[in-house]
């Protein structure tokens, strides 16, 4: 405790009278294993926000590295650092909005933690806010603004790619509409909060995107920074996070209509498809299997793969660990015997009624998609 004190003098003295100051701005850092950056973070925005009282509201995901043990021993030293530690939930998305609910300041930012943007555009940022804008985006595609720094040449194109997915559903004209990094009047948030995909990660598309829905065209204005290299710690991206990526697109393609983990939860169980078949004639051919005890063992093979997918991608912010998992598995079997039933019942009833074999199958087959997905996510996933 000593040590941070130490450290934190000159810090301390840059902010003086802003840390007891009621916030005027709310900074939220959602993290995850960032031990290795907050203190640097809130020192960079101590110096950026030196006029504007504000407070850093951390909202860590349970880090096992102590990001959270480490944010309440600054927050020993500052009143305007808090921690909110969630236990048993994850995601960039729901964090943030956690976040954004738990303060009472008028205007919001959220930043990663990384370092990799830039906290010395906030004050512009803040200023465009005060003069009107709905919504004020540091952003890496505007004027002078790059990616460069940040990103290897893969991921800037994955990103310039994601960037051109999302400008067909935001319905308006925003060069950086995959960033992280942004800031709004309360009354923005106000308006969509409940509205808002939890399951998400990219939030600024969702929130833009339930704007539009709602009938409403945000005044949007966007301020270029160069994007820097991370600090410490590893990069989230991964090809999960692509994959729930694409399941977010989609859902706001659909107008919301259809939620981000059913369409996740339905793209697992098109792999589902694969993987039966590919057991199937692995049983029947090399192992020479009778069909029937064939056909069993493809099935649980499947079910299994679909249990195990969903675990890690349609429901990665409530992951089943340890005995959970394998209670969760059986339960999965169980749910997804009953949507079996379910799809012969409601196939067999329509084929009766039209006589068509695929329109049937279809209808047995949303039937027992929709079973299994709304049961698993109440009973296994709850």
């Amino acid at each position: 405790m000593s040590d941070i004190v130490g450290r934190h003098q000159k810090t301390a003295a840059a902010i003086e009278g802003s840390g007891t100051a009621v916030p005027d701005l709310a900074v939220i850092v959602p993290s995850f294993n960032e031990r290795g950056n907050i203190e640097l973070l809130y020192e960079k925005l101590a110096v950026a926000l030196k006029d504007i009282p504000f407070e850093m509201i951390v909202v860590d995901d349970d880090s096992p590295d102590g990001t959270a043990a480490l944010t309440r021993e600054l927050a020993q030293v500052y009143p305007n650092i808090r921690c909110i530690r969630r236990y048993g939930r994850r995601g960039l998305a729901s964090a943030c909005v956690e976040g954004m609910a738990a303060t009472a300041a008028p205007f919001l930012a959220v930043i990663d933690a990384d370092l990799q943007h830039d906290e010395r555009i906030l004050p512009q940022m803040l200023e465009q806010a005060k003069d009107g804008a709905d919504l004020v985006v540091g952003s890496r595609f505007a004027g002078k603004g790059s990616a460069a720094g940040g990103l290897s040449r893969t991921r800037q194109r994955g990103s310039e790619l994601a960037t051109r997915l999302a400008g067909l559903v935001v319905g308006q004209s925003v060069c950086d509409p995959m960033s992280g990094f942004f800031l709004m009047p309360r009354r923005t948030f106000d308006a969509v909060a409940s509205q808002l995909n939890k399951d998400g990660f990219k939030i600024l598309l969702d929130l833009v995107a339930t704007s539009r829905r709602q009938g409403r065209k945000l005044s949007i204005a966007e301020v270029p920074y160069t994007f820097r290299p991370r600090h410490a710690g590893e990069s989230k991206m991964s090809p999960l996070i692509v994959v729930q990526y694409l399941g977010l697109w989609l859902s706001q393609m659909t107008g919301g209509v259809l939620p981000t983990t059913f369409l996740l939860f339905a793209m697992v169980g098109a792999t589902g498809i694969f993987v039966h078949m590919a057991m199937l004639g692995l049983a029947t051919g090399p192992l020479g299997l009778p069909f029937v005890p064939a056909q069993v063992i493809a099935t649980l093979v499947a079910m299994t793969s679909n249990f195990f997918l969903n675990n890690v991608l349609t429901y990665a912010d409530r992951r089943l660990h340890g005995a959970k998992f394998w209670l969760g598995l059986m339960g999965f079997y169980v749910i997804c015997s009953l949507g079996g039933i379910a799809n012969i019942s409601v196939a067999s009833m329509v084929y009766d009624l039209r006589h068509q074999t695929f329109v049937s199958g279809l209808a047995g087959a949303v039937m027992s998609s929709v079973f299994n997905y709304a049961v698993t996510r109440v009973f296994t996933w709850r």
